[in-house]
């Protein structure tokens, strides 16, 4: 609204609609700014879901083919530091092999986290498959890749109910 003074100037007169509206404006920014700052870093997480996922998808490849030596090599330090190669080996010949070959394998879940049950922190993805063996029809597998100093996925954990 405009207002002409006592001198002839004229002047923009205060609206009280419009102090409301940019409260009102200000609020709504607040409000997106912060839903941004607490939505980023799960979107951040997101993101690092799919490569864990590739990662651990590759390992089970190399399980699925009994290829233990090199799945044993393929895995974190923290894995390689729990169970050595040669006992890796014959606990994966004995808990897969009488399972037979994979039939089908679906993804189930995949949660990023920056902590787990006995591991320092860190960066890992709790994957779970929904896993039918020729053998084993309905089985779970929990897989769970960490990503190492070079920002490679490696597999800590892996897990058959």
């Amino acid at each position: 609204m405009i207002q002409t003074s006592r001198s002839g100037e004229r002047t923009a007169s205060p609206n009280p609609h419009d102090s409301d509206m940019k409260v009102l404006l200000r609020n709504h920014l607040a409000r997106i700014a912060t839903l941004i700052l607490v939505l980023s870093p799960l979107c951040a997480a997101e993101e690092d879901v799919a490569p864990a996922v590739k990662a651990a998808e590759s390992w089970l490849a190399l399980v699925d083919g009994k290829d233990y030596k090199t799945s044993w090599t393929e895995t974190a330090v923290i894995f390689q530091k729990r169970i050595k190669e040669n006992d890796w080996i014959k606990a994966a010949t004995l808990v897969r092999d009488p399972f037979g070959g994979v039939i089908t394998r679906k993804l189930k879940s995949a949660e990023y986290r920056t902590s787990v049950p006995g591991a320092p922190d860190g960066h890992y993805v709790v994957i779970q498959f929904e896993t039918s063996f020729e053998a084993k029809k309905v089985s779970i597998e929990t897989i769970t890749p960490v990503k190492n100093e070079k920002g490679e996925w490696k597999v800590s954990g892996y897990f058959i109910e």
